[in-house]
C-alpha cells in the first residue's frame, strides 16, 4: 500500500512531470511505454549532471589552456633575459681579455725600458766610478805639483840668498845666470800646469755633480717603472687567484704541484744580484727580484689554468636545460641527482676540450651514449656525453679549446644536447663553478 507521503510526492511530481506514454507501432500491433515522473525526475537529474560536467571540464581546458600560454610566455620572457644576461657576460669576457692582453703588453714594454734603464744604470755607475777614480788622480797630481811649487820657492830663495852673500860679481857670471833662467822656466811650467789641473778639477766636479743628477733622475724614473710594474703585476694576478680560489682550488697546493714538474732554473727570471762580494742587495734589486717572483706566479698561474676546465665546451649559441643538483627526471618522472649541466643546441655543434689533459676513454657508454672523458691535472676529470661524433681517441693528448666531438642525441635523452659533467677525486662538483670563475678573468 501506498504511503500518504508517496502520495504526495507523486502529487507533486505530476505537476512538474506528468505522466506520458511514448507509442510503438508496427505492421501488425501497437505498443507503448509508461514513462512514470519518478523516471523523468532520474532522466532529467542525469542530462543535468551530464551538462554540468561538460561545463565544469571546458572551464578546466579553458583555464588550463590559458595558464599555459602565461607559462609559455613567462618562459619565453625569461629565456630572452637569460640569453641577454649570457651576452653581457659573452662581452664582459671579451672585454676582460682584452683588458689583460693589454696589461700583458704593457707590462712586456715595461720590462724591456726597466732591462734598459738597469743597462744604463750600470753604465752610468761605471762612469761614475771611472770619474771618481780620475778626480782622485787629478787631486793627487795636484798635491804633488803644489808640494814641487813649494820646494821650487824654497829653493830659489835659496838661492838669492846665497847670491846675495856671495857678492854681485857673481850675479853677473854666466854660470849662475844659467840655473836662475831654468828654475824661473820650471816655475812657470808648473804653475801652467797647476793652473791645467785646477781646471780639469773643476770640470770633473761639474761632470760629477751632472751624474748625480741624472743618476737621482734615473732612479726617479725606475720608481715610477717599478710602481707600474707592480701596479701591474697585482692587477694581473689577483684575477687569477680570485679564479681558483672562487672554484674551490687551494691556490699554494696548485702552484706547488705546477712547480714541481716546471722544476728547471736559470733564464730571464733568474734571480738579480750586482755584487759578487757578497754585499747587502740594494732596495730596487730586492723590488726587482720581487717582481720576478710575481712574474714566475704568473706564469704559473697562467700554466695552471690551462690545465684546470676554465672554459665552456662550447663556442657557439646554445641554451642550459637543465642545472646541476637533483630534478625531475624526464623520463621516469621522479626525483634523481643530475651530476651535470646539460646545453641545448643544434645536431653536430662542435665541442671543445676545456682544459689540457689526456682522453681516457671514447666510446659507448649505458645512459651517457656516446661519450669521452678527459683526465686532467690536480685529479680532475671532464665529461662529455650524448655525442653524435667522436673527434678523438683514448690515449691521445689534446689542449684547451680543442675540437673533441659534435653534439648529438645517443644514449637516454629526449632530445639534442650535451651533457657535461666535471669530477675531482671521482666526485661529481658543479662545472658552473669552473665556468663562472673563468668568466672574471678570459
Amino acid at each position: 500500500m501506498r504511503t500518504r507521503a508517496g502520495i504526495k510526492i507523486d502529487a507533486f511530481l505530476e505537476r512538474y512531470f506528468p505522466e506520458r506514454r511514448v507509442f510503438l507501432k508496427s505492421d501488425n500491433d501497437t505498443r507503448f511505454i509508461r514513462l512514470r515522473p519518478g523516471t523523468q525526475l532520474v532522466a532529467f537529474a542525469g542530462c543535468s549532471a551530464l551538462v554540468a560536467w561538460a561545463i565544469v571540464a571546458t572551464a578546466v581546458i579553458l583555464m588550463d589552456s590559458i595558464g599555459s600560454g602565461n607559462f609559455r610566455e613567462q618562459a619565453k620572457r625569461d629565456q630572452n633575459t637569460y640569453q641577454a644576461r649570457l651576452n653581457d657576460l659573452s662581452g664582459q669576457r671579451d672585454t676582460r681579455a682584452t683588458e689583460a692582453l693589454a696589461a700583458q703588453e704593457r707590462f712586456n714594454a715595461a720590462l724591456k725600458q726597466i732591462s734598459a734603464m738597469q743597462s744604463e744604470l750600470l753604465q752610468s755607475e761605471t762612469r761614475r766610478r771611472e770619474l771618481e777614480t780620475g778626480i782622485e788622480v787629478i787631486q793627487t797630481t795636484l798635491r804633488n805639483t803644489m808640494k814641487d811649487r813649494e820646494t821650487a820657492r824654497t829653493q830659489l830663495a835659496d838661492l838669492q840668498g846665497s847670491l846675495d852673500n856671495g857678492g854681485s860679481g857673481l850675479v853677473q857670471t854666466a854660470s849662475n845666470s844659467a840655473p836662475m833662467d831654468f828654475l824661473a822656466e820650471a816655475l812657470s811650467r808648473t804653475a801652467k800646469e797647476r793652473d791645467q789641473v785646477i781646471l780639469d778639477a773643476q770640470d770633473a766636479l761639474l761632470q760629477a755633480d751632472e751624474m748625480q743628477q741624472k743618476i737621482a733622475l734615473m732612479q726617479d724614473q725606475n720608481d715610477t717603472i717599478f710602481r707600474q710594474l707592480e701596479e701591474a703585476m697585482t692587477v694581473s694576478v689577483a684575477p687569477l687567484d680570485k679564479m681558483f680560489r672562487n672554484a674551490g682550488m687551494p691556490t699554494d697546493r696548485i702552484l706547488a704541484t705546477v712547480r714541481r714538474g716546471y722544476s728547471g732554473q736559470g733564464g730571464p727570471l733568474a734571480p738579480l744580484s750586482f755584487t759578487t762580494r757578497g754585499e747587502e742587495p740594494t732596495t730596487d734589486t730586492l723590488r726587482a727580484n720581487r717582481l720576478l717572483n710575481q712574474m714566475d706566479r704568473l706564469n704559473l698561474y697562467r700554466i695552471a689554468a690551462q690545465k684546470a676546465p676554465f672554459a665552456s665546451p662550447l663556442k657557439s649559441a646554445f641554451r642550459f636545460t637543465s642545472q646541476f643538483g637533483y630534478r625531475r627526471d624526464p623520463k621516469t618522472g621522479g626525483r634523481r641527482m643530475h651530476s651535470g649541466v646539460d646545453f641545448a643546441a643544434g645536431l653536430g655543434t662542435p665541442l671543445y676540450s676545456t682544459a689540457d689533459g689526456v682522453v681516457t676513454h671514447a666510446g659507448w657508454s649505458s645512459g651517457y651514449g656516446r661519450l669521452v672523458k678527459i683526465q686532467h691535472e690536480f685529479g680532475i676529470e671532464t665529461r662529455y656525453a650524448h655525442l653524435s661524433r667522436f673527434g678523438v681517441k683514448v690515449g691521445q693528448r689534446v689542449s684547451r679549446g680543442q675540437r673533441i666531438g659534435d653534439m648529438g642525441a645517443s644514449g637516454r635523452v629526449t632530445g639534442v644536447h650535451l651533457h657535461y659533467e666535471v669530477r675531482v677525486g671521482g666526485k661529481a662538483v658543479n662545472p658552473m663553478i669552473y665556468i663562472k670563475a673563468a668568466n672574471d678573468v678570459f
